[in-house]
């Protein structure tokens, strides 16, 4: 079955930086979009970046474009999120996601920037 495991949030100050990953399984990682989403509290899911399959395709929401990468390792089956110039309003959940199984989430990983 399909499994999403992120890992890497973490408290971060102003202005730091934070990887996150994302362990995929269950399905055919090489041959399919991946996304990055996020969710503050009291606030909808938000998304956040996407990467084609072959990881030379990306898109960014306007709100962290310039600021996050989004990048894949087919090999490791990983998605990962470089996140730089954090500010406070990024403080949120982050899940990962597979397109193609958009009901399927993992755990999520803590983000809060906050001095």
């Amino acid at each position: 079955q399909v499994q999403l495991v992120e890992s890497g949030g973490a408290l971060v100050q102003p202005g730091g930086s934070l990887r996150l990953s994302c362990a995929a399984s269950g399905f055919t990682f090489s041959s399919t979009v991946m996304r990055w989403y996020r969710q503050a509290p009291g606030k909808e899911r938000e998304l956040v970046a996407e990467i084609s399959s072959s990881g030379t395709r990306t898109s960014y929401g306007d709100s962290v474009k310039g600021r996050f990468t989004i990048s894949r390792d087919n090999g490791k089956n990983t998605v990962y999120l470089l996140m730089n110039s954090l500010k406070s309003e990024d403080t949120a959940v982050y899940y990962c996601n597979a397109r193609v199984f958009p009901n399927n989430w993992g755990q999520g990983t803590q983000v809060t920037v906050s001095n």
